[in-house]
Formats: C-alpha cells, structure tokens, sequence
C-alpha cells in the first residue's frame, strides 16, 4: 500500500483505541525500550513529545524515567517550524517550559541546539512502518529531514502500536529508515 493508504487506514483505526490502551501499550513500549537498549553510553537523545488528539504513544514514561535514572543524558524534543518545514531540537529538562503551537503540538521552549549530529538515539513517532524500517508519519517529511543531519550511527527508534505491514510501496531515497521498531509486545531490530 502506499503512504497515503496507510496513513488513512492506520490513523483512523488508532483513533478508535481507547485511551487505556493506549496508555497500557506505551508502558509496555518504554519498559521494553529500557530492556533492549542499553543506554549507558549515550550521550543525547532526541524524544518526541505524544499528540494527544492523535492518539500517539505517550512518551513521558520513558522522559520521566530518563530524567530521573539517568540525569546526565541529555534529553531534547523536537519543535516544528510549520513555515520551512524543519525542525529543531531544544533541551528538553523537567523545568523546560511546554508551550502549545498552533496546531496543538505540544513543544519545549527554549533555544534549539545547531547540531542535530550530536544525537547518539533518536526516538521517531510514526503511524506505522514496514518489515523493512521504512515508516508511515503525517506526510510533511519533518523527520525524515531531521534525520537526514543525524550522524549515520545515530540508532533511529520508531515507537509504534501497529504491527509492521508487508511494504511501503511508494517509499523513496528522501525517506529515512529505521534501524529498530518497538512495539507493545515486540521489537524489530533492522539492522
């Protein structure tokens, strides 16, 4: 199916899961994000703040306990600039202010970092993906340009509810794969 099918299919049916599945299945994701990953050595990692209307997984689990276990990693999310299509990264702390775009995205305050190289994890949200990495967003390509400026070893983690579908047929060289994608019963490493 192509993007466009997927993202209609997959959007509408995660609309239908109640609230309490979708805070079930983001548990289940963080912890076994915190039983895969060994997080140790990382130095930055970039997280996505949830679109609560959209029904995305909630992430707070996995910032929560990131802030709290291991404090010296730095934490950043993302803020969209709706005008050129990009993204920018800005330290995202327990004390960051959250404001609300217009759109209703929830987003740090704050000055973005200039270099999105520095990222050693990248936490990517996605409506779904492919047995092959390649991922379904809202169809704006902010990730797919974000990840383009993360180093080659950057590890790009989807974070899911959905099963990976046979294939993306539509997928192209601007779009960036993923190397893992966590599920609430599953992980798919694509390396």
């Amino acid at each position: 199916m192509t993007k466009a099918e997927l993202r209609k299919r997959y959007l509408r049916e995660r609309k239908s899961i109640s609230l309490s599945t979708i805070a079930d299945a983001s548990k289940k994701i963080a912890d076994r994000l915190f039983s895969t990953i060994d997080l140790r050595n990382a130095e930055n990692l970039h997280t996505f703040i949830r679109i609560a209307r959209l029904n995305e997984i909630d992430t707070s689990a996995i910032y929560f306990r990131l802030w709290r276990d291991l404090p010296r990693l730095g934490i950043y999310a993302p803020r969209s600039d709706m005008a050129t299509g990009e993204m920018a990264s800005v330290k995202f702390t327990p004390a960051t202010e959250i404001i609300e775009s217009d759109l209703g995205i929830r987003e740090p305050a704050g000055p973005a970092v200039d270099n999105d190289a520095i990222f050693d994890i990248v936490l990517v949200p996605l409506i779904v993906c492919d047995a092959s990495g390649q991922r379904v967003g809202y169809g704006k390509g902010f990730y797919d340009r974000f990840l383009a400026k993360c180093r080659k070893d950057c590890l790009k983690i989807g974070l899911g509810i959905f099963e990976p579908v046979d294939a993306v047929t539509d997928a192209n060289d601007n779009d960036i794969r993923l190397d893992m994608y966590i599920m609430p019963d599953a992980v798919l490493d694509l390396r």
